[in-house]
């Protein structure tokens, strides 16, 4: 079922280790100007020499590190007050997946004139006047390649979504040696939320052609070497591979976006501050066993794609792939069971109703989810 293919991808992309040296060279050509970067403290050290240079040229420079967990509403918008009077030309973010969603809301609204609360949705955000550069330092949200923004709604405490092409960056960096100081266990969580991304775009009822090439190669390059990743976190190569999988697991997200997995984690993040990461992870393969039967020649493919031989039939196959999921979630030392994450099973019916609210997602799953199923879901997952 094909509906209309619509890309927007960055304007820039460079990707090289030793990238932030490039985005150095090419913000100096542009000239001086304000410039904000949205961080995490871990990254400072390691950034001083790059925000040096910019000063030296002449750059007005703002940092800010106030990002540390999955955002809210109100986060953003005490840091939205707070820089304003800064009022950047440029703005970077250089982080993990909350990190870069600040950073590109901040780019649009800094001086739009639309609240918060009016851009939520797909497509309400009507403009963004202020330069947008992305550079991913975990290999997993691909938000610096998607339209989207995920922040917690304090007033009902759901994530939700600001979509709009205006979130896509003017340019993306992407240096896998950013990756290489990522702890094992943040490794192995963003490393298979990009899988997921990968996997979910290529069995989506609304999958496409053009976007099945990045999501089979993702699948290819993150399912090949997230477990080298995990246990040699300064092996270079592993991690150029599974940078370079999460950067086309965020080219899916816009065109295709995902679907179950994510609808169904975002409960663990909103009620129990799991990490967005762990908790795809963790659900991963039971909304495959789940969807399995509904698209066992896409689920087949998938096998094939995280390594697997082809057995004599799709459905053979695609039970082999998610045994493999399941052995990869293994080996990268992921929970396998939400029971094992103090996730009360009482729980469960709250979740799958909250889940149920995140028809935007929904409504792509290859298999219709109802608000029973959820639960069925879940149940098998505790």
């Amino acid at each position: 079922m094909e509906q209309a293919l619509k890309i927007h991808f960055p304007g820039k992309l460079i990707f090289s280790k030793g990238a932030l040296d490039i985005l150095c060279d090419d913000l100096i050509e542009t000239g001086p100007s304000k410039i904000l970067i949205v961080t995490i403290d871990p990254l400072l050290s390691s950034l001083s020499q790059f925000t040096n240079k910019l000063e030296e040229k002449g750059f007005e420079v703002q940092l800010d590190t106030s990002i540390v967990a999955e955002p809210s509403f109100s986060d953003f918008n005490s840091l939205l007050e707070k820089v304003k009077g800064f009022n950047p030309d440029t703005v970077i973010g250089i982080g993990g997946g909350s990190v870069l969603d600040i950073a590109k809301l901040l780019a649009a609204q800094v001086d739009n004139a639309q609240s918060l609360n009016e851009i939520v949705g797909i497509g309400n955000l009507k403009q963004r006047n202020k330069k947008l550069i992305c550079a991913p330092a975990t290999a997993g949200t691909g938000s610096e390649a998607s339209p989207n923004a995920i922040l917690v709604d304090d007033s009902d405490n759901q994530k939700k979504g600001i979509i709009s092409p205006f979130l896509v960056p003017d340019a993306v960096y992407v240096d896998p040696l950013l990756t290489i100081s990522v702890p094992p266990a943040i490794t192995a969580a963003t490393g298979l939320d990009a899988l997921t991304h990968c996997l979910e775009a290529y069995t989506n009822k609304f999958s496409q052609p053009f976007i099945d090439m990045y999501a089979f190669e993702g699948m290819r390059l993150i399912a090949a070497n997230i477990v080298t990743a995990v246990k040699e976190g300064t092996n270079e190569e592993a991690r150029t591979h599974v940078a370079m999988g999460s950067l086309l697991g965020g080219f899916c997200l816009g065109p295709v976006n995902t679907a179950g997995v994510h609808a169904l984690s975002y409960p663990l993040g909103s009620m129990f501050h799991l990490a967005h990461g762990l908790s795809n992870a963790l659900l991963l393969p039971y909304v495959m066993q789940y969807n399995m039967i509904a698209a066992p020649k896409k689920y087949a493919e998938v096998a094939i794609a995280l390594g697997c031989s082809p057995e004599e039939t799709p459905e053979k196959t695609a039970l082999k792939g998610i045994e493999k999921i399941r052995e990869i979630i293994r080996e990268c030392g992921i929970p396998a069971k939400l029971s094992e994450l103090d996730i009360p099973e009482d729980s469960i019916p709250q979740m799958a109703e909250d889940a149920m609210k995140v028809q935007r997602l929904l409504k792509n799953n290859p298999r219709e989810i109802t608000l029973s199923d959820a639960i069925e879901i879940y149940k098998s997952a505790y």
